[in-house]
């Protein structure tokens, strides 16, 4: 499966600020091409990259006042090998962490999924978390936390994985978050799942259903959204005035009758199986 990902940011400097960059794929991914740039007028900046333990990559820049142009894209063909994960690394996912406190829901958890583990607690918890929570673009709030949106019962994918990640750690099952590109997602962006450890592998939940699970493509991977933010900015004033995302899948090659086959069913998030054990790209 070859899937095109896209991302086009303006932003406005009021000075020179410290930037720094979670847009391009993770290092694992199959890349056979990709291209990102940072345009100030005739000036090009050339970014520092820095790959964190979980191979997400960061692109690190000091940017003047002004119009910064941000334009990344990138071609993934096929799937990214998976990795096992290190003692360290599932302890760290855990621990309670700054957007899901895993602590302050222990109580629920332990009532809610009493008796339940392994695959039929991921289940339970996705689905309790789909059917409780309803998708609110616009209203969430970004210091919003998994007991902020337990409270309120809305949120955006972001929040989702949050609550999911939240109830899993409560539940001895170590989670984190993953922020993506989904192509078949509606409306368009960057979006955010939990991913569970089961086994031996680490497995994608999204309880949003918005997106189906096996076209993602990972870009960051983190304990929660604070470690996988899209954009990060110290020392000055930074305004987003454009933000477009995109992301698809490319149709297969075309056959001897020189058609080319329908795009697969993988980018239609109606057709995917949410009970569905599934391993991000």
């Amino acid at each position: 499966m070859q899937r095109l990902v896209t991302a086009e940011m303006d932003l406005d400097l009021g000075a020179s600020v410290d930037l720094i960059f979670q847009i391009a794929v993770a290092q694992a991914a199959p890349v056979s091409n990709e291209r990102l740039t940072f345009t100030q007028g005739d000036r090009v900046y050339m970014p520092t990259e820095i790959v964190d333990q979980s191979g997400s990559r960061l692109h690190r820049l000091t940017g003047e006042s002004g119009t910064l142009e941000v334009r990344y894209e990138a071609t993934v063909d096929g799937q990214a090998a998976a990795s096992r994960a290190s003692d360290l690394e599932t302890i760290t996912y855990l621990r309670p962490s700054r957007y899901c406190q895993s602590d302050e829901v222990f109580q629920q958890a332990r009532r809610q999924f009493r008796g339940l583990s392994g695959h039929h607690l991921i289940a339970a918890v996705s689905e309790f978390v789909a059917a409780s929570t309803t998708y609110t673009p616009g209203l969430s709030q970004g210091t919003d936390s998994a007991v902020t949106t337990l409270m309120t019962g809305q949120g955006v994918c972001r929040d989702y994985a949050h609550v999911v990640i939240a109830l899993l750690r409560a539940m001895d099952m170590p989670a984190r978050y993953a922020a993506c590109y989904a192509p078949g997602l509606r409306p368009m962006d960057f979006h955010a799942v939990a991913e569970a450890y089961l086994d031996g592998a680490w497995y994608a939940i999204d309880a949003t259903r918005l997106a189906n699970r096996r076209s993602l493509v990972r870009i960051a991977t983190g304990r929660d959204a604070a470690d996988c933010a899209f954009l990060s900015h110290h020392g000055g004033y930074v305004g987003l005035k454009r933000l477009r995302v995109d992301a698809w899948v490319m149709p297969d090659a075309a056959g001897l009758d020189g058609l080319a086959t329908p795009v697969p069913a993988s980018s239609d998030p109606a057709l995917d199986d949410f009970a569905a054990l599934v391993q991000l790209a």
